[in-house]
């Protein structure tokens, strides 16, 4: 038995109205691309702070256990 994937499925987009047919559910083409020219923005790199423990957080006993 082969699936070649998801079949198109008949639908309404949820943002126009429009009939549109996609795989999954969601906004249609047009909306997916006026979306992107709105909402888009470039990817950037995040620096993530490394943890560091309160003052009033102790070890654990059992951990610290020679």
């Amino acid at each position: 038995m082969t699936v070649d994937g998801p079949s198109l499925l008949e639908l309404r987009c949820p943002r126009c109205g429009s009939p549109c047919s996609t795989r999954f559910y969601g906004p249609c083409d047009d909306c997916r691309d006026q979306l992107r020219a709105s909402m888009g923005t470039e990817a950037r790199a995040v620096v993530a702070v490394e943890y560091e423990p309160k003052m009033n957080v102790t070890p654990n006993a059992v951990a610290s256990k020679e």
